[in-house]
């Protein structure tokens, strides 16, 4: 009986790491190397058959017109996207760590955005971009805030950053105030003491501290910025002419509109390979400054 307790007790952990491993296996690496080797052949998704074509598809997508087209998109998204949720999260999080009324409220508030499914919110947008705005422009004079937003050229990139942002910037905000909150309260009352204005606490204290937090949120902000497809399909489907057409969405017009199985997946792996490389610059960049 003993031998049996000892048994369980020594084996008994490795059974709650298995599981969680299992299913990374299943649901992740298996979907990940069966995607890589389908981008090596024909395959279109449909047939039992297909042939190894080698890298052939990789060649093909890197002479694609749209594929540049859609990258020039989802670098000024992305871009946007970095930029606009450490700029404005960190203000959003500078101004929630003072002490203010109803600080709770405001915490929730700005929090609520991310409970709300993506699909939801970009047919939201849509209609408010399609009816709301127009008649708010039409009252206030204002012409080109008179049209629909989505389906100008020139305005329906910065429309689609503003709603990403409008959602995104509640998880950067929550981030960057737990790295506020933890400086220790005797390193700022130290710089009150020598007499350091808001500026250089900021640029001196804050800002170090708040690096690995800017990490984090960098690499949310390029992963949901390179992957981006919920929020363009719901909201301008790619228009108008292809001007806002990410590269998930790419993807998925060549897999699941073109039946282009094969070489959606290896345009998959460019962008799996984009992100990774990204990423790693990005942290080890940010390693040789963090406090």
């Amino acid at each position: 009986m003993t031998k049996n307790k000892d048994f369980v007790a020594t084996y008994w952990p490795y059974l709650f790491v298995a599981i969680p491993v299992l299913l990374q296996l299943i649901f992740f690496f298996y979907p990940l190397f069966n995607g890589i080797f389908y981008s090596l052949t024909d395959w279109n998704g449909l047939s039992s058959s297909y042939e190894v074509i080698g890298l052939q598809n990789y060649i093909d997508v890197l002479k694609d017109g749209d594929f540049y087209t859609s990258i020039a998109f989802t670098f000024i998204f992305t871009v946007g996207l970095i930029v606009g949720e450490i700029v404005i999260g960190i203000l959003m999080a500078s101004l929630l760590n003072r002490k203010i009324k109803a600080l709770g409220f405001f915490r929730t508030w700005y929090f609520f955005p991310a409970v709300l499914s993506t699909v939801t919110l970009g047919l939201i947008f849509s209609q408010l971009f399609n009816f709301g705005i127009p008649q708010i422009g039409e009252f206030l004079g204002i012409e080109w805030l008179s049209e629909n937003l989505l389906v100008q050229e020139n305005t329906v990139i910065p429309s689609v950053i503003f709603v990403a942002l409008w959602q995104g910037l509640a998880m950067p905000i929550i981030i960057f105030l737990a790295g506020l909150q933890s400086i220790p309260s005797e390193i700022i009352e130290a710089a009150d003491i020598d007499g350091a204005n808001r500026s250089q606490k900021f640029f001196k204290i804050e800002l170090p501290f708040l690096l690995p937090s800017i990490s984090m949120v960098f690499i949310l902000a390029l992963k949901s910025g390179l992957t981006a497809f919920d929020l363009i399909f719901s909201l301008t489907s790619g228009g108008p002419n292809g001007k806002t057409e990410s590269l998930g969405l790419l993807v998925y017009n060549y897999a699941f509109v073109d039946n282009k199985f094969s070489y959606a997946n290896a345009l998959a792996v460019i962008l799996f390979v984009i992100i990774g490389v990204i990423s790693i610059v990005q942290i080890s960049f940010s390693r040789k400054f963090e406090v």
